[in-house]
């Protein structure tokens, strides 16, 4: 029986866990919250449960070294740390984050070891590539250009969800969703390069209609161009990625930003600090005593705007105590904190993920085609959310494919050929994981 390594017990691991034991492998799932990770395990017999701090690296290189392969959830940073140790005892692994520098960096020593790092394998980055690959070779297979390539995903509440002001709810961790807010991002349109510096990219929006879901706004997500050479599009004259919400959501988050609320600086505040006091710091010119009036001013903003409507209902004009105090935190884990308390799912409720790629194709006789790829995908009430099912269950279907040898190639990569993602695509289909293609011809 083989073995897999877990490393990280958070919102989205449970369906990975589960296929995993399923499909006959042993599990351990490692987690800095033991309790978390024999919820995950549920008394499977193939499955174990231990307690992992992340900066103990003598125990992880004893974890890594005693299984087959390593899925690391952790933290992006750490990646490269359990990749090394991957490589050092000959072990593969698999994560769904981005391929850092440092990760790349290791392709070589990889190689030489036989270890394969598969990245890259959740929704986004994941399903993205290998949706979007299958019609980009597609295309090219029938003599056709790829001259136009717009991809959007984004992970909300169901309509029947979206039951505050704000128009989401946190199916993963609010320190993320809000640190993607604070990169900047780079697109080619028109064959023009496009840079937008973080502060600014909530001002780069733009309408995107989803049939089934409605009207959504799309924002630009980091760099696309990176996707030029990787996805073989090399002379494309539009390339862009972004990201989806609802409506409300990115002005919303450009005033967040205005007003400083991503600061990530530490900061100690005293025992019994309030909201209302929280918030004041962030002032430039002193208090009047009407904080909603004068953070309306420092954001340019009418009083009554809906966004500050959104910042009271979340509290931050409250007198009600901040979650931290006494010890070192930032002003975004504040922030978090709250978003988590007051943005979280009800019980039964569902969350929705939503992915759109679309492309315009040359060919030859001078005709063109305009495809849609579209998923729509929701979460289980009471059960798996949606973005558990997209984010991990790839990730389980390529270590699967690892461990069977259906696949082996080592060094970095990410599931961007055929040998990969058709094999993932089709087993997901069988999940009910699936991107409906449209195409009309111009």
């Amino acid at each position: 029986m083989k073995s897999v390594l877990v490393l990280g017990a958070g919102l989205v691991t449970r369906p990975l866990v589960r296929y995993l034991l399923n499909h006959d492998f042993r599990v351990t799932v490692a987690s800095r919250t033991v309790s978390k990770a024999r919820d995950l395990i549920g008394g499977h017999p193939s499955g174990t449960a231990t307690d992992l701090l992340a900066d103990d690296t003598a125990k992880l290189d004893k974890l890594v070294a005693a299984h087959d392969l390593s899925v690391s959830l952790l933290p992006a940073p750490l990646h490269p740390v359990v990749a090394e140790m991957c490589i050092k005892h000959g072990k593969q692994m698999v994560t769904t984050s981005y391929v850092s520098p440092k990760m790349k960096d290791l392709d070589a020593a990889a190689r030489k070891a036989g270890t394969m790092i598969l990245n890259e394998i959740g929704v986004d980055p994941g399903i993205d590539h290998m949706s979007a690959m299958r019609i980009i070779d597609d295309v090219k297979k029938r003599g056709g250009k790829i001259v136009s390539f717009r991809s959007y995903c984004g992970g909300l509440p169901a309509a029947e969800a979206n039951t505050n002001p704000w128009g989401y709810k946190f199916s993963w961790s609010p320190r993320g969703v809000c640190t993607a807010g604070k990169n900047s991002a780079l697109f080619l349109k028109d064959g023009k390069e496009v840079r937008i510096p973080g502060p600014d990219l909530f001002t780069q929006t733009e309408p995107v209609e989803v049939e089934g879901v409605g009207s959504l706004v799309g924002y630009p997500n980091r760099d696309s161009l990176g996707y030029m050479d990787l996805y073989g599009l090399r002379g494309i004259e539009t390339m862009f990625r972004g990201t989806l919400r609802y409506p409300g959501w990115c002005e919303t988050l450009k005033k967040v930003v205005d007003l400083g609320l991503l600061d990530e600086t530490p900061i100690t505040y005293p025992a019994g600090t309030t909201f209302a006091q929280y918030t004041g710091k962030l002032l430039k010119k002193p208090a009047t005593g009407n904080l909603r009036k004068d953070v309306a001013a420092q954001l340019n903003l009418p009083e009554k705007s809906p966004i500050l409507d959104r910042f009271e209902w979340l509290g931050l004009f409250s007198s009600e105590p901040i979650p931290v105090t006494g010890k070192p935190t930032t002003v975004l884990d504040i922030l978090a904190l709250r978003m988590a308390d007051k943005m979280a799912y009800a019980k039964g409720e569902r969350d929705l993920l939503v992915m759109q790629h679309q492309f315009i194709a040359r060919f030859p006789d001078g005709k063109q085609e305009h495809i849609t790829s579209t998923m729509v995908d929701y979460g289980e009430p009471n059960g798996d959310t949606s973005m558990a099912r997209t984010v991990t269950l790839p990730a389980a279907i390529g270590t699967r494919m690892i461990l069977t040898g259906r696949i082996h190639k080592p060094g970095v990569h990410i599931p961007v050929t055929p040998d990969i993602y058709n094999p993932v695509l089709d087993e997901l289909a069988t999940l009910n994981i699936k991107c409906v293609e449209k195409t009309k011809r111009v």
